[in-house]
């Protein structure tokens, strides 16, 4: 179970480490509304290191701002892993950062389904690599409720942005 404690230390941390290997972050955020971005900019020293903040709840908000292909949202919906890959990928383009986090998930209490039930999550990592851009995805499936949820999903993707900076 996360805590608004945890995380701010896991952002405090990761706001160290960004700047010491010198490089920005960016997010792109559907089911936790801004709050991976909040956790970061929370942090004393983030305006070096936070880039961009895009909360794209709606599906036009992911074409038209991030350029999330219509076809893909179509053929696999908004919480997948081709979507949150193209979030990623968009969020990256727009900011010039090195590393951007993705997320997209069902939080609940309601909008789940067999396929995808509440607390499916898909996660992406983008990181510049010289000219190319490495992208890795992850699928979780939390339990509790709809706050539980989207505090995991932060914890999750703080994580995630400190494993690649490490790597």
């Amino acid at each position: 179970m996360a805590d608004h404690e945890s995380i701010r230390k896991l952002a405090q941390a990761l706001v160290g480490e960004l700047t010491k290997s010198g490089k920005a972050v960016a997010t792109a955020e559907s089911c936790t509304g801004g709050w991976i971005a909040k956790a970061i900019t929370d942090c004393p020293g983030s305006s070096v290191v936070f880039a961009y903040g895009i909360v794209s709840y709606s599906n036009g908000a992911k074409e038209s701002v991030l350029g999330v292909l219509n076809k893909t949202l179509e053929e696999h919906g908004a919480v997948s892993e081709k979507v949150v890959e193209e979030m990623a990928r968009g969020a990256l383009g727009l900011s010039g950062a090195d590393i951007a986090v993705a997320v997209s998930g069902v939080a609940g209490p309601a909008g789940g389904t067999k396929a995808k039930p509440v607390g499916t999550v898909w996660f992406a990592w983008a990181v510049r690599d010289g000219a190319n851009t490495l992208v890795d995805t992850w699928r979780e499936q939390f339990t509790g409720d709809r706050d539980l949820v989207r505090e995991l999903t932060v914890v999750h993707a703080l994580q995630g942005v400190r494993e690649r900076i490490e790597s």
